[in-house]
């Protein structure tokens, strides 16, 4: 008996009505996010990429644990966690039993300001992201050792405070959480009593998977205008879902991935490097083709919410300043370094805003207008 196709964008209307009695996001596009990343958890098989999902916030209490407790509800052997080896979840990851929907809480004591980063944890995360990935590890007893791949592709569902490295931040959609104003009423979540809705939509999803995995497999889905690159690799599979729902769908989708790439260029600099050029093109060097080092240190400590006056404990200074630019380029591919600057007062070290334009341009979010 042929099984009776299901309506895919009423599904992802049912999965969204679900999240939204538990959770309150920040903005809309992170409902239709969310929706589509619980899909793509089930067909994950079918993409070139896994996007992570990162909900983070400044604060505890935000309703970032209980994102990812809904999510679990809903993903195929959802895996949580607050602590696990790099070894044990590239196990997990080749597991028979499946590839597994991870959900890191508590991801700040890993990757936070007081943690000490765990790299090959870090590694499994980005590796992980893109199907060919894996780690490279030696097996056996004494010399009888032979070289073996370690899958760690799967789908990630992240939560916790602050931040996260620059290189999981770029793979990752991002949902800045935060604390539920007196006005926004959410349903009290019992597991034991919400668990088997979830648990019956999880099902759903997982059927529907199952009839659209050959035409998933094969789209190609039109990105919005302006998205490319890292953020085109995140999107595309939330995307190729979308068009497959059908609905509205399509189109919420790519208005929620224009407005939270945007977001997260706007949120999250890149790196400190993207952050220093980024600063010394929109606060330091407006209008001005050079200035000396000192003025430029002093602008820089100066600025709010920058990150400059404390450096590890101590602001930035001159060899600061020239280790990180000396990673840039001109446009005549050399190093960005401080030259002579003729002044009233003699000749100073500083930096050319010619020398840093290409940098910027490589590099740098546009500006914003205004």
């Amino acid at each position: 008996m042929t099984k009776q196709p299901i309506d895919g964008a009423a599904l992802l209307n049912e999965v969204e009505a679900f999240h939204r009695r538990f959770n309150v996001f920040p903005r809309e596009a992170a409902y239709v996010a969310v929706a589509l990343w619980d899909a793509h958890a089930h067909l994950v098989e079918c993409f070139e990429t896994t996007p992570r999902i990162a909900f983070l916030s400044p604060e505890p209490g935000s309703g970032k644990s209980r994102a990812l407790e809904i999510i679990e509800l809903l993903t195929p052997r959802a895996v949580s966690t607050v602590s696990a080896s790099a070894n044990a979840l590239y196990r997990l990851v080749g597991s028979s039993e499946g590839l597994p929907t991870v959900l890191f809480d508590e991801v700040d004591t890993i990757f936070g300001p007081k943690a000490n980063a765990d790299e090959s944890l870090r590694g499994f995360l980005n590796a992980g992201y893109r199907r060919i990935g894996g780690a490279l590890r030696c097996v056996g007893d004494g010399s009888n050792q032979n070289a073996q791949v370690f899958d760690s592709y799967c789908a990630v569902a992240m939560a916790g405070l602050g931040s996260l490295p620059d290189t999981v931040l770029t793979r990752s959609v991002i949902v800045r959480m935060r604390r539920r104003a007196r006005n926004e009423k959410v349903e009290s979540y019992r597991q034991r009593i919400h668990r088997k809705e979830g648990h019956a939509l999880r099902d759903k999803l997982a059927a529907w998977a199952d009839q659209v995995r050959d035409r998933v497999r094969e789209a190609w889905p039109e990105m919005p205008e302006g998205v490319t690159d890292r953020p085109a690799d995140v999107w595309e599979p939330l995307l190729a879902i979308a068009d497959e729902a059908g609905g509205d769908w399509p189109e919420r989708a790519r208005t929620a991935c224009v407005e939270l790439v945007n977001a997260s260029q706007v949120d999250d600099k890149g790196s400190i490097g993207i952050r220093l050029l980024t600063d010394l093109r929109d606060h330091v060097l407006i209008g001005i083709d050079r200035l000396p080092t000192v003025a430029i240190i002093d602008r820089l400590n100066a600025l709010d919410d920058a990150p400059w006056a404390d450096m590890n404990g101590r602001p930035l200074d001159s060899r600061g300043l020239s280790k990180m630019l000396r990673e840039y380029m001109t446009v005549d591919n050399t190093p960005v370094v401080a030259r002579n600057i003729r002044t009233a007062g003699g000749v100073l070290k500083g930096y050319y805003a010619a020398d840093l334009a290409d940098a910027w341009a490589r590099y740098c979010p546009a500006p914003l207008p205004g």
